[in-house]
């Protein structure tokens, strides 16, 4: 059987990551706030575009109906 390589300590591993900042409790609720914004606007974008597929069926379907 092959002999894996001994596998570094993460701290070794992460050369290229930023040294971890502790955040003060504001900080978090700030950033909590802002990350629920953003998924709001996503969610309403995608309701726009359900909205407006729907829309769109609801012309087809009263085509469909007049003949």
């Amino acid at each position: 059987m092959p002999v894996k390589p001994p596998t570094l300590p993460a701290t070794a591993e992460s050369k290229d990551r930023k040294p971890w900042k502790k955040k003060t409790p504001v900080e978090v609720v700030l950033e909590q706030a802002d990350k629920l914004r953003r998924e709001i606007t996503e969610v309403e974008d995608d309701l726009k575009q359900k909205r407006k597929q729907l829309q769109k069926f609801d012309e087809a379907r009263k085509i469909f109906e007049a003949s």
